[in-house]
């Protein structure tokens, strides 16, 4: 398979919560409103340390997006996924952005998001849309 190269962040930055390889840092968050199937998440102008899946269009709350799911390169968990294209035009913004599911990183102080039992989603997406 070969060596895995890791980038190492300093400064306040979100981690995998299953290697702890950095992710992104706390400065490159676009909006903290978003969410997915398991709760809240984050959406990062730049991640490290990821791998990505194959195109896929999903239909989510604000409509019909390419995505590829984001995967860490030191266990190989997905952790998110990122916006390739939107169809509406008002979703533009979202290209090329990537959203962190926030149940599955650790935020700067180390803390973990605990899931709510009473997570129901539907889709994902951002609740200021």
């Amino acid at each position: 398979m070969g060596k895995v190269f890791l980038i190492f962040l300093e400064g306040n930055l979100y981690s995998c919560k299953y290697c702890q390889s950095h992710l992104g840092l706390a400065k490159d968050i676009l909006s903290k409103s978003f969410h997915c199937k398991h709760g809240k998440a984050y959406l990062f102008d730049n991640v490290v340390n990821v791998n990505v899946g194959e195109k896929e269009d999903r239909l989510m709350m604000t409509g019909i997006h390419t995505v590829v799911d984001i995967f860490c390169v030191g266990c190989g968990s997905i952790v998110g996924w990122k916006y390739e294209a939107a169809q509406d035009k008002n979703q533009k913004y979202k290209e090329g952005k990537f959203i962190l599911e926030r149940f599955k990183v650790l935020g700067p102080d180390g803390s973990e998001y605990v899931l709510s039992e009473n997570v129901h989603m539907a889709g994902s997406d951002a609740d200021d849309s």
